[in-house]
């Protein structure tokens, strides 16, 4: 019997019982037929932002690019033309440059922490439903956890 199974078993015969049953209630964080974890991630969630990020990456890539191609023609030919219009339209092209850089770097980072965060939740997740054990080593069962409560 999987821990969902043998939780799910636990808390119907726990229904309209004494304060035990009560108290795994409390400690589940919800009521019987609606129990909801403290934590929950969505993938289909994450997944969204996260491609939200890509997609405005690539954008800002593509047309930060073309903007710094363009700006780049025109300060140099202004500075070929010895007008020091050029190196303000430089100094102009390197912080758009550097501003742009920061912006994809923000979205890349979004979309890499989002992925991130799902998978290591989802390991988590794993790890706790298939380790806990009690001092002694001994898997913790739902029906384990309420010998130790009663």
């Amino acid at each position: 019997m999987t821990f969902e199974e043998e939780w799910t078993s636990l808390v119907r015969r726990q229904e309209g019982a004494d304060s035990t049953g009560m108290r795994l209630n409390e400690a589940g964080g919800g009521s019987y037929g609606s129990y909801s974890p403290d934590l929950v991630v969505r993938d289909d969630e994450l997944g969204k932002i996260g491609n939200q990020a890509a997609s405005l990456f690539r954008q800002i890539q593509k047309k930060a690019d073309e903007a710094r191609e363009e700006t780049s023609t025109a300060a140099n030919d202004l500075t070929g033309q010895d007008l020091a219009m050029g190196a303000a339209l430089l100094a102009v092209h390197d912080a758009w440059n550097t501003q742009t850089g920061t912006v994809k770097e923000a979205c890349a980072h979004i979309s890499n922490h989002l992925d991130y965060t799902g998978k290591l939740h989802d390991r988590d997740e794993d790890k706790i439903r298939t380790s806990m054990r009690d001092a002694g080593g001994h898997l913790m069962t739902p029906s384990r956890i309420r010998d130790h409560i009663d």
